[in-house]
């Protein structure tokens, strides 16, 4: 899909995602009306200022909530301060969301067969945008509360784990208007070609890909590891007690023995953590398939999606069969949790999709060469239309899935063969399109 056509949704789309997020900002004005607490509860009132106010312009639901220093006699420049970490928070959320639904829209794009994954990762991405605006804006809200050498990276492992709850519905309805708008744009083009790999490298860079991510979910989560990593790093000075941070964007869950419990009960709490392996390799051994293009920056875009969404799963899984809670608390606490996990999601992320792209460049079935011709090449697709040099065979027959047939034989580059403008090739050596050579000439 050209640029000029995928800028149009991927722009639709952060525009949507900001003024979603600026409304439920806007709304928790609500809640600082009189008997606002009395009519919502408590506990609501409560989980409803926990998810709003980190998107909340008005400095009496976002500063003064966590004890700005806005009455002081330098309220005003604190004030400041708050209004300048919101309109960054705001301007990076569409800039974040954008950037990467115009990668997601050019190699997933939501055609007939391909809406459902495009779907998912720009739902998936919306989160990730709205997760990296946060981090980007929380030193502009650390230094608006008055207190930003103190203890900054603690402050900031707890201000950037913030605000995911709302982002997990709204970054939905924008992926839906995403692919709408893509639907509009895409209306009279023709079919976008088809990655061509073989089922042997997608299972390989699938099993590569998810082992990464298992050493986080496995290794680093194990509770022994995650201390370790807590308290192994002290720092100094404005950088001491990194700990939350480092533990924030490294460790995907968090795990320990059965300790006598009852095995079967500690393997149901681990279901979530295969659950999330699982979903992991699914989405690796499928997106070079549903990829215009294999490459690296489209594979570790759509790993990061694919780990955001197993951590979604593997929440709603906890909370079906462990906690097993579903009255009005219980479902506050599960929504509550939402969105867990997507600051290590995007390391891990994206380091299992460079994995995986570099384990099917290796096998040399996922991406094309420079001056290559294999099967996996776009340019060599049965929608471009024959050979130029009339070369046929079973490498340009059409598949089941529109694309060449995987395993087919190679076909000679441009590089390898004589262009028609050279014209016919030495005597007695004909081509095997150009004719005879001058000495056979009859």
């Amino acid at each position: 899909m050209e640029y000029r056509y995928a800028v149009i949704p991927a722009v639709a789309g952060g525009l949507m995602l900001t003024l979603l997020l600026w409304w439920a900002g806007a709304s928790a004005d609500a809640l600082q009306l009189d008997g606002a607490t009395g009519v919502l509860g408590i506990e609501t009132d409560a989980a409803l200022r926990s998810w709003l106010y980190p998107w909340a312009y008005d400095p009496y639901a976002g500063a003064l909530s966590h004890g700005s220093a806005v009455s002081t006699p330098d309220g005003s420049h604190y004030l400041g301060l708050h209004h300048t970490a919101m309109q960054i928070r705001f301007v990076a959320v569409f800039v974040f969301y954008a950037a990467g639904a115009l990668l997601l829209v050019r190699r997933i794009p939501a055609e007939r067969g391909r809406v459902r994954p495009a779907l998912l990762a720009l739902w998936a991405w919306g989160l990730v945008a709205g997760t990296l605006a946060v981090t980007v804006s929380s030193p502009w809200l650390i230094a608006a509360g008055g207190r930003g050498s103190y203890r900054f990276l603690p402050q900031l492992a707890g201000l950037s784990s913030s605000g995911r709850t709302v982002l997990v519905p709204l970054a939905l309805a924008a992926a839906v208007w995403t692919v709408f708008v893509t639907r509009l744009a895409l209306k009279h083009a023709e079919p976008q070609p088809r990655g061509d790999v073989s089922a042997r490298a997608a299972l390989v860079a699938a099993t590569v890909g998810t082992a990464v991510v298992a050493v986080s979910v496995v290794v680093l989560s194990y509770q022994e590891n995650a201390a370790r990593i807590q308290t192994a790093f002290t720092g100094g000075g404005f950088l001491s007690e990194p700990g939350d941070l480092l533990r924030q964007w490294l460790v995907l869950s968090a795990w320990s023995g059965p300790a006598g419990g009852p095995f079967g009960d500690w393997l149901l709490v681990r279901l979530g953590d295969v659950l999330l392996l699982a979903v992991v390799w699914c989405a690796l051994r499928w997106l070079p398939g549903v990829l215009t293009r294999v490459s690296v920056p489209a594979m570790a875009a759509g790993a990061v999606c694919a780990v955001v969404l197993g951590l979604l799963a593997r929440h709603l899984v906890r909370v079906a069969v462990v906690d097993g809670s579903w009255n009005y608390r219980g479902l506050l606490q599960a929504a509550s949790g939402l969105g867990d996990g997507t600051s290590a999601a995007m390391l891990w992320g994206t380091l299992a999709g460079v994995a995986a792209a570099v384990t099917l460049r290796a096998s040399g079935r996922g991406m094309a060469t420079p001056g290559s011709a294999g099967p996996a090449s776009p340019a060599l697709g049965p929608a471009d239309g024959p050979d130029p040099q009339g070369v046929t065979g079973p490498a340009y027959a059409p598949s089941a899935a529109g694309g060449p047939v995987a395993g087919g034989p190679q076909v000679p580059g441009p590089a390898d063969r004589p262009a028609l403008a050279d014209g016919p090739g030495p005597a007695g050596s004909p081509g095997p399109t150009d004719g005879p050579g001058p000495a056979d000439a009859t």
